[in-house]
């Protein structure tokens, strides 16, 4: 092997190193995504109401988000997806999916939820009120992130200490957008 080859090996060695290394140290890797211990998923199911989202292709623009879970015939999670094009009086949008616990024993917060065939995305229960009124959602990506709640407006005192947990948890609440809803 001649001296171009094998510092041409170690200089790839390096960067493959560095490439690894930061990954690890990464701000991305940094994050909290610790999901919740216990999750009744009969107290879990019925309507929540998306109060605030990271922006993403398949909700951009949508409006008075809901989603609805309920039981089916074959132990999953129904899903029921809903929302506004660009206003509250816009073209009303639904999606239909199923949702999964794969391991109910060790980590009942850390759900699948599908959308489109045999597809599944991560759906992390990251929080949860004790008596189910609110919960923030995240995914194995620190893409997704989402506050919902089961009426459609939020208490501001609560909203500001999901958002100082979601800080200590290293998520840019910056790019949070809050979603407009229906008042009740």
């Amino acid at each position: 092997m001649g001296k171009k080859t094998s510092n041409f090996l170690i200089v790839v060695g390096l960067l493959i190193f560095g490439i690894v290394f930061n990954s690890f140290n990464s701000p991305k890797s940094m994050i909290d995504k610790t999901v919740v211990k216990e999750l009744d998923i009969e107290k879990y199911l019925g309507t929540w109401y998306e109060i605030a989202r990271y922006d993403h292709r398949f909700e951009r623009g949508m409006v008075g988000v809901t989603a609805d879970y309920s039981m089916r015939d074959d132990g999953k999670i129904k899903v029921l997806n809903s929302g506004y094009k660009d206003s509250l009086s816009g073209e009303f949008s639904e999606a239909i999916g199923k949702a999964k616990i794969p391991d109910p024993e060790n980590e009942p917060g850390k759900l699948k939820v599908s959308f489109f065939w045999i597809f599944y995305g991560d759906y992390y229960v990251l929080e949860l009120d004790e008596n189910y009124q609110w919960a923030v959602i995240g995914s194995r990506s620190d893409k997704y992130l989402w506050i919902l709640n089961r009426t459609p407006q939020i208490d501001k005192d609560l909203y500001d200490t999901l958002l100082l947990n979601l800080e200590k948890r290293g998520y840019d609440v910056s790019k949070l957008i809050k979603v407009e809803q229906k008042k009740m």
